[in-house]
C-alpha cells in the first residue's frame, strides 16, 4: 500500500560505495587479527620463559617457533592491510576524477549551448550595431552642443595668439624712489567692559 502514496526511492549508494566498505570491513577484520596475534605472541613469549626456567627446554623451543610463524603470518597480514587501503585511496580518488570529468562534461555542454545562441556572427553584428549608435550619439551631440568645425578651432586658436601677441599699455614705472613710510601708532582702544556691552544691548 505503501507505493501507492510514494514512489519507491532508489538507493544512492553506489556499486563503488559498497566496494569500498567491503574493503573496510576487511581491513578492518585483518586489524582485529592483528591485535589478537600479537596478544598471543606476548602470552607465548612469557611462556616460553617460563618454560626454560622449568628446565623445558625442548617445549621452548617449539614454542617460540610458532611465536615466529604467528609473527610471519602478522607481517602479511599488514602487508594485505596495506593493500586494501591502497584499493580504497584508489576507489574514492578515481571517484573523484569521476565527478570532475562529470562537472567538466556539463560545463562544455553548457558552453556549447551558449555558442549555439550567440555565434560569431551575431556577436560581430551586436557590436557593429553598437558602434554605429555611439557614432549616431556623438553626432546629436555635436548638433545640440553646437560644436566647432576644426576651421572655428583653428581661428579661435589664432585670435588668441593675436591678441597674446598684442602690445599691452602699462602704467609707466616711477624714476625717482619712493618714499619710506614710517606708520605712527595709533592709539588702541581699550575694550569696552562686559558691563557696558550688557547695558548697551
Amino acid at each position: 500500500m505503501g507505493n501507492l502514496f510514494g514512489r519507491k526511492k532508489q538507493s544512492r549508494v553506489t556499486e563503488q560505495d559498497r566496494a569500498i566498505l567491503q574493503l573496510k570491513q576487511q581491513r578492518d577484520k585483518l586489524r582485529q587479527y592483528q591485535k589478537r596475534v600479537t596478544q598471543q605472541l606476548e602470552r607465548e613469549r612469557t611462556l616460553a620463559r617460563q618454560l626454560l626456567r622449568d628446565g623445558r627446554k625442548e617445549r621452548a623451543k617449539l614454542l617460540l617457533k610458532k611465536k615466529r610463524y604467528r609473527e610471519q603470518l602478522l607481517d602479511r597480514a599488514e602487508n594485505q592491510i596495506s593493500s586494501l587501503e591502497a584499493m580504497v585511496q584508489s576507489i574514492e580518488f578515481t571517484q573523484i576524477e569521476m565527478k570532475v570529468m562529470e562537472g567538466l562534461q556539463v560545463g562544455n555542454e553548457c558552453l556549447n549551448k551558449m555558442h549555439q545562441v550567440m555565434s560569431i556572427e551575431e556577436v560581430e553584428r551586436i557590436l557593429d550595431e553598437t558602434q554605429e549608435a555611439v557614432e549616431y550619439q556623438r553626432q546629436i551631440d555635436e548638433l545640440l552642443a553646437g560644436s566647432f568645425t576644426q576651421e572655428d578651432e583653428d581661428a579661435i586658436l589664432e585670435e588668441l595668439n593675436a591678441i597674446t601677441q598684442e602690445h599691452t599699455e602699462l602704467p609707466e614705472v616711477p624714476s625717482e624712489p619712493l618714499p619710506e613710510l614710517n606708520p605712527e601708532k595709533a592709539p588702541v582702544k581699550a575694550r569696552p567692559r562686559q558691563a557696558e556691552l550688557v547695558a548697551a544691548s
